[in-house]
């Protein structure tokens, strides 16, 4: 494994020399912020599909990321890939104590509780919210997630699903009455209020809200190609149809699944 890890950083820094890979001596850690998300995600979808070829070659995608912005930060001696692995080893340990000390943690409640208070000792005890250091970069369905676990973690919270779903009828009853006003900025706010709320159903019933959203999208989209597909057998295009016909092929192609 360690020669396997230091052939990939002798690489990476032999494209980055001066004789190396135009491309590669050009990128930045700027320059390289959309791969690291388009890695992130590609390896997300080989996870779903459950393609362990896919997925052991994303996650090569995605270490390479990591080893190329450490070389790059290594070229102006900011830090390197051991410091960024020591770091991290460092930190797992640091909040393991149930794992590498003697602090008991019975369950994952017990140990979510335990990191949270290991983070603000980090910080130096010094008044921080809980919900620090969740990235407001991250997509808006993850992020709305993120933050109500969090809040969770300390009982603020719906005591179970149904309650949630109450809250969705809420938040959709005044949708339409914002619709029926309508007023824009008020229709945006209920959208985001209904669009937190689904978030929050998700995360009670433990279904990834960015895995589910593309699920239902890649389910459409396949829908579509076929409907797509049905009415070029019959000489026609979508545009050419009322939506009365092309529902009517919708629901023959979903009886066929």
């Amino acid at each position: 494994m360690t020669a396997s890890i230091d052939e990939l950083r002798a690489i990476v820094a032999r494209l980055r020399a001066p004789d190396g890979c135009p491309w590669d001596r050009e990128q930045t850690h700027n320059s390289l912020r959309e791969g690291m998300i388009e890695e992130a995600y590609e390896t997300v979808e080989a996870i779903t599909e459950g393609d362990d070829a896919h997925l052991c070659e994303e996650l090569g995608d995605l270490l390479l990321q990591v080893v190329m912005h450490s070389q790059i930060a290594s070229e102006t001696g900011r830090f390197t890939f051991d410091d960024v692995a020591a770091g991290i080893a460092t930190k797992l340990i640091r909040r393991h104590p149930h794992v590498f000390a003697d602090v008991e943690a019975s369950d994952t409640g017990a140990v979510l509780k335990k990191w949270d208070e290991i983070k603000r000792a980090e910080k130096g005890n010094k008044h921080t919210s809980l919900l620090d250091g969740i990235s407001g970069s991250l997509p808006a369905l993850l992020y709305a997630e993120k933050i109500t676990q969090r809040a969770g973690r300390v009982g603020f919270d719906w005591p179970s699903p149904v309650q949630v779903i109450g809250k969705i009828r809420e938040e959709l009853a005044e949708t339409e009455e914002a619709m029926a006003e309508g007023d824009a900025d008020k229709i945006e706010e209920e959208l985001g209020d209904l669009l937190f709320a689904t978030a929050n159903l998700a995360r009670k019933l433990n279904v990834p809200t960015e895995v589910a959203l593309k699920r239902a999208t890649g389910k459409f989209t396949k829908r579509f190609q076929a409907l797509e597909r049905a009415l070029c057998e019959r000489g026609r295009k979508p545009e050419d149809c009322t939506l009365a016909e092309m529902d009517e092929i919708w629901d023959e192609i979903k009886r066929g699944e």
